[in-house]
């Protein structure tokens, strides 16, 4: 059972190319100036380097360091991140997990017909709550659902949230397979992100399904996915999407850069997907 927090209300829940340009547009919120670029086949753009907690207001920050400060005591307790010292979840996971946004409102404005302002966002696979945690504190008019299927997971990513006083985000513990095919979540967000979960063609299978048709699913990758991507044109395809950009972004990461990967929904997703549990994974499209 799961409830939303704070001062919302509660509500209760039971539970080939196909490549295209998509030129960088200035984004409304967390400053990030970008310049297109193009590598071979593909079309990225690439964000140069900035703080992008710095942009962040005071109460921002203030709930940035209270989630830095609970992720460390708890991650003594149990395997949360490699990461353990202040400075370093700064740059490798805060920094990276903001660094999504200003490709993600620019892609979103542009093509999904929706105020960048009210997005309904479901975090798959949240873990220890990166990205989606660091996105609710960034875009407090955002609802952010953080789906974790590991209960001790969940347990601390509802901890964090109160620490924190966040009233836009509640926690789903499930898997991402059985969620896609359940109608109170199925194609009902309108974006899904992931992060360090699994590889393109597996998280297609998992996200694409619950995300609404004229939406978006954005995956953090590494410096340089195009080989990834390209594997999973099909399991992308099939999923009813189509790839929007490849944006690089500058990050700490050993080889200084991450990639946001946007496919935008273009028609529904086919009824057998997602398969069952594990299948997915054993078996990527």
């Amino acid at each position: 059972m799961l409830v939303w927090r704070g001062m919302v209300p509660n509500i209760q829940f039971s539970r080939g190319n196909f490549f295209k340009h998509l030129p960088a547009s200035t984004p409304t919120s967390i400053c990030c100036p970008c310049n297109i670029i193009s590598t071979g086949t593909l079309f990225t753009t690439r964000a140069l380097r900035s703080s992008y907690f710095e942009s962040l207001a005071s109460h921002q920050k203030d709930q940035v360091h209270l989630y830095v400060d609970t992720l460390l005591q708890w991650n003594q307790r149990m395997n949360l991140t490699a990461v353990t010292e202040v400075n370093e979840v700064m740059e490798r996971h805060i920094e990276d997990s903001l660094a999504i946004i200003p490709p993600m409102r620019s892609s979103y404005a542009s093509h999904c017909n929706d105020s960048v302002d009210s997005i309904n966002l479901v975090d798959v696979g949240s873990g220890a709550g990166l990205p989606g945690l660091i996105l609710a504190i960034a875009c407090p008019d955002w609802k952010v659902t953080l789906l974790e299927s590991m209960n001790k997971r969940c347990v601390f990513l509802e901890n964090a949230i109160g620490l924190a006083g966040l009233s836009n985000v509640r926690v789903v513990r499930g898997r991402a397979e059985n969620l896609g095919q359940d109608l109170c979540f199925r194609e009902k967000f309108d974006v899904a992100v992931a992060r360090a979960v699994a590889e393109m063609r597996i998280l297609a299978e998992y996200c694409l399904p619950l995300v609404r048709v004229g939406g978006l699913f954005v995956a953090a990758k590494g410096h340089d996915p195009q080989e990834e991507v390209r594997n999973a044109e099909r399991a992308i395809q099939m999923m009813g999407s189509s790839l929007l950009q490849l944006s690089s972004v500058e990050s700490h990461s050993p080889y200084g850069q991450r990639t946001a990967i946007i496919c935008l929904k273009d028609r529904p997703t086919p009824r057998k997907y997602p398969r069952d549990p594990g299948v997915p994974a054993k078996a990527p499209l």
